[in-house]
C-alpha cells in the first residue's frame, strides 16, 4: 500500500497534530503515573520493601501499571469509536472507521503499548528507540504517514472533516 495516493476525503494527519493528540494523553496519564508513583512509594515504604531494586520499585510498577492501561485504553478508545481524547481535540480519527477489535489490540500493543517497560531499566532504552523509531517511520512514509502500527492494524490517522 505504500505509495497510495490519499483519497480527498481522507486527507493524512500531519505529524505535528498526531504528536499533540499523544501528548494531551500524555499529560492526563502522566498525572496517573505519579499519583500511582506516590501511592505505591508510601506502600513499599510502609512494607518495608522500599529498597528493593534499589529504590525503583515503585517506578517500575508505576510504569508497568500507567503504560498498561494507556495501551488499554488506546486499544478500547480505537475500537469503539476510532479515535482516542487527544484525537478529538485534534480533529484527527482511523480511517477506514473503526478498526476491528483484535487490529485495534494489534495497533496498541506495538504502539503505544511499549510505554510499559519505560521503567525497567536497561529496557528502557530499547522501548524508548522503538517509540522513536515508530514516530520516524510515520514522517518517512508518504504520502499515507503510516507508522508499523497502523500498517499492523489496516487503518490511518486522517483529519476528521466532519
Amino acid at each position: 500500500m505504500a505509495g497510495t495516493v490519499p483519497r480527498a476525503d481522507t486527507l493524512p494527519a500531519e505529524w505535528w497534530e498526531r504528536l499533540a493528540a499523544r501528548l494531551i494523553e500524555a499529560l492526563v496519564f502522566g498525572v496517573f503515573y505519579y499519583i500511582l508513583f506516590i501511592a505505591l512509594w508510601g506502600i513499599f515504604r510502609t512494607v518495608g520493601m522500599l529498597q528493593v531494586f534499589d529504590g525503583r520499585l515503585p517506578g517500575v510498577g508505576a510504569w508497568l501499571v500507567a503504560g498498561a492501561a494507556y495501551a488499554g485504553y488506546d486499544w478500547w478508545a480505537h475500537s469503539r469509536g476510532g479515535r482516542t481524547f487527544g484525537k478529538v481535540i485534534m480533529r484527527i480519527r482511523l480511517a477506514p472507521g473503526r478498526p476491528a477489535s483484535g487490529a485495534a489490540l494489534k495497533r496498541a500493543l506495538v504502539y503505544p503499548g511499549p510505554l510499559m517497560l519505560v521503567g525497567i531499566p536497561v529496557v528502557n532504552l530499547l522501548a524508548g528507540m522503538l517509540l522513536f523509531g515508530v514516530g520516524l517511520l510515520i514522517l518517512m512514509d508518504k504520502p499515507l504517514e503510516r507508522g508499523p502500527h497502523d500498517r499492523l492494524a489496516g487503518t490511518r490517522v486522517v483529519k476528521d472533516l466532519r
